[in-house]
């Protein structure tokens, strides 16, 4: 059993590290309070190369694992960066998965390349305003229509679809069929007409650099080209970026986490009250303490999915875990750092309020950690079905 990184992992690291310190603390106040996609920060990360660092070498990727993947997206919000620029290149990780195990060779010869080279941005179309997460339920409907299907019906919390010019969207094909419930969701990656689709913009808590919407579809024409695999089983191809997507959001929780309780610990060795540092005190030490404790227990357990994924063995239960305890450990050390700061931690000139405030995401995105517990207490502990 070897904990260590490779000297590979620690070369993404470094670089990553590098390209971020050119984007720093200002730069992301600014985003968060103006709002406005990072075009130059995802340029920067294009124009590196580590935009497909998990897609086919074939197709200008680089052919590593979630693994390195995880190493990215953790370097990236534990620069500073936080969720506002993990989330602005998440996408390119782990959106495209289904076509990299689904897609046939001409498709991936024309999705791939625009993505990695940034020329091309894409946002992920599941979710539903009245179905949530049971994905099972969606209601937006693709018919087909010759060499064509048209498609109607809604779409919400759609990341970056101000901006996005390609959608990977879930639609039903088929009425629900109660002996094959995930049957009748096919899966499509196709150009997001805006003459078609209606895109509102969702003024939310925070990550304002990274747009969240409502999408209004009408008549959205969709070539059969555009569709993956076969008709009728997309539940099935989109559960391959499932598990890579929770494994990012727990690194990205720990970056986060990191980096907050990084701003604390400095603040409490500079900050004198009563003729000491504040971070004399064990009130403020062990907080602090048990913060990292946490993060680095999050890390273990999201490094072990990641490489569970990577052997091609199952890594659902592990996933998932991840994903649940770094969100809450990430979240702690966000608000451990706030209150560290005190009233200063309130202030957006100590960065940490913003920290907090992206810290919830990872709690309830993409999977709540009620949902989360529910699927351990089946799929491990063998209980029966509670929802």
């Amino acid at each position: 059993m070897d904990f260590a990184p490779t000297d590979e992992q620690l070369e993404i690291e470094r670089a990553v590290q590098s390209i971020c310190k050119r984007f720093d603390d200002d730069y992301w106040r600014t985003k968060d309070r103006d709002g406005g996609f990072p075009h130059d920060f995802h340029a920067a990360f294009a124009e590196a190369g580590w935009l497909g660092i998990a897609m086919p070498a074939e197709y200008g990727g680089a052919g590593l694992g979630i693994t390195e993947a995880a190493i990215l997206m953790r370097t990236i919000s534990a620069s500073g960066a936080g969720m506002s620029g993990a989330s602005a290149i998440h996408m390119n990780i782990f959106g495209l998965h289904p076509v990299v195990i689904n897609g046939t060779p001409e498709q991936k010869a024309r999705w791939l390349p625009p993505l990695i080279a940034g020329r091309s941005k894409a946002c992920f179309g599941v979710t539903e305003p009245n179905t949530g997460l049971n994905t099972l339920r969606l209601k937006t409907r693709a018919v087909r229509r010759g060499d064509r299907y048209v498609v109607d019906g809604q779409k919400v919390w759609i990341s970056t679809a101000q901006v996005a010019d390609k959608i990977l969207l879930l639609a039903r094909t088929a009425d629900p069929d109660p002996a094959a419930p995930s049957r009748g969701l096919s899966l499509f990656y196709t150009d997001l007409d805006r003459t078609k689709v209606e895109v509102r913009e969702i003024d939310k808590h925070g990550r304002k650099a990274v747009d969240s919407n409502q999408l209004f579809i009408d008549g959205l024409e969709i070539p059969v080209e555009d569709r993956i695999g076969e008709e009728g089983r997309g539940f099935e191809y989109i559960l391959h970026g499932m598990n890579p997507e929770r494994v990012l959001i727990a690194a990205e929780a720990v970056g986060l986490g990191r980096v907050a309780l990084q701003r604390a610990a400095r603040y409490a060795t500079e900050r004198i009250v009563f003729d000491r540092p504040i971070g004399k005190n064990q009130g403020v030490q062990h907080p602090m303490a048990e913060r990292w404790i946490e993060l680095e227990a999050a890390d273990l357990l999201t490094m072990r999915a990641a490489w569970l994924y990577d052997q091609g063995k199952p890594c659902g239960a592990e996933a998932n875990a991840a994903k649940y305890f770094a969100g809450e450990a990430g979240f702690k050390a966000c608000e451990t750092a706030v209150l560290t700061h005190g009233g200063m931690g309130y202030s957006r000139e100590y960065h940490v309020e913003r920290y907090l405030r992206e810290a919830m995401l990872t709690r309830i995105a993409p999977i709540s950690p009620q949902l989360i517990l529910s699927f351990i207490a089946e799929k491990v502990l063998g209980q029966p079905k509670s929802y």
